[in-house]
């Protein structure tokens, strides 16, 4: 018998996830990772680019600073607004709107780029999703995205909250569009190109230990932040302790500080 989730509910759930902590305050150990993968990318000046899953413009806004002109989508209201903030304090034009990875607001072949650096990935329906990637890309543009594998640091560590606060039946795991066949089979047809390589993330670096780490992501990252104000006590100093080991198993600094080996899978399809 299959379970058939309740995407309505399973969004606003994920919505309110993501909307509890402060991303952006998180993002800013991330961001120059983000840039340097953003300038591998190579998105010319002048070039119009979807940003989907932008939470507070980490992405989007150094790409709009270097010319491109970019709209960034996400599903949680509160970093739209950061985004819309920074944006405007730091003089870019660059514009935010809430969105939905699986129904853009968005016109067929809108974009020369589109992009998802850790973003689509969360979305329930991964084939819609997919499907809306290519859709509002013009033929011949670019979809790019960064996406965890289930091997590395950030997948096992999804994996773990799982066990702590099991995801929703009949939802796929977000880390699957770190594998090469599943993403071969949401996009390849869609595609006269598709190009998946493994890397490292760059410089995910935090000045202080793994026990530490813990403590930021449960005040600012939303999946650890709301697990650590739902569970009861028992649970919840279990998977601190299973978080701490995981960020200590993966942490390739031997100075006191956190420097993270988180795998991702690169991304980079040509629309028919």
């Amino acid at each position: 018998m299959t379970n058939t989730p309740n995407i309505e509910a399973v969004k606003s759930k994920m919505k309110s996830t993501w909307e509890s902590g402060d991303y952006g305050a998180f993002a800013k150990y991330m961001e120059p990772g983000a840039i340097e993968i953003l300038a591998s990318w190579n998105i010319a000046p002048g070039e119009k680019m979807l940003d989907v899953g932008c939470g507070a413009g980490q992405t989007a806004i150094p790409a709009a600073k270097n010319g491109v002109h970019v709209v960034g989508v996400d599903i949680a209201s509160n970093l739209i607004e950061q985004a819309k903030n920074r944006a405007q304090a730091e003089g870019v034009d660059a514009k935010f709107e809430e969105g939905d990875a699986e129904q853009l607001n968005f016109p067929d072949a809108s974009f020369d780029v589109v992009i998802s650096l850790i973003g689509a990935m969360f979305a329930p329906q991964p084939e819609k999703v997919a499907s809306e990637l290519l859709r509002v890309c013009r033929p011949g543009g670019r979809i790019i995205m960064g996406n965890w594998t289930p091997q590395g640091l950030p997948g096992q560590m999804f994996k773990t909250i799982g066990k702590y606060i099991p995801p929703p039946p009949g939802v796929q795991p977000p880390p699957l569009w770190g594998d090469e066949e599943t993403v071969r089979q949401r996009l390849g047809e869609g595609t006269s190109s598709l190009k998946l390589t493994r890397r490292l993330y760059p410089s995910w670096h935090y000045p202080f230990p793994p026990e530490k780490v813990v403590d930021f992501f449960g005040q600012f990252f939303g999946p650890i932040h709301r697990a650590f104000n739902t569970l009861d006590e028992k649970s919840k100093t279990a998977i601190r302790q299973d978080i701490e080991n995981l960020f200590s198993q993966f942490n390739l600094a031997t100075d006191g500080t956190t420097l993270l080996k988180a795998e991702f899978l690169e991304v980079e399809a040509t629309r028919i």
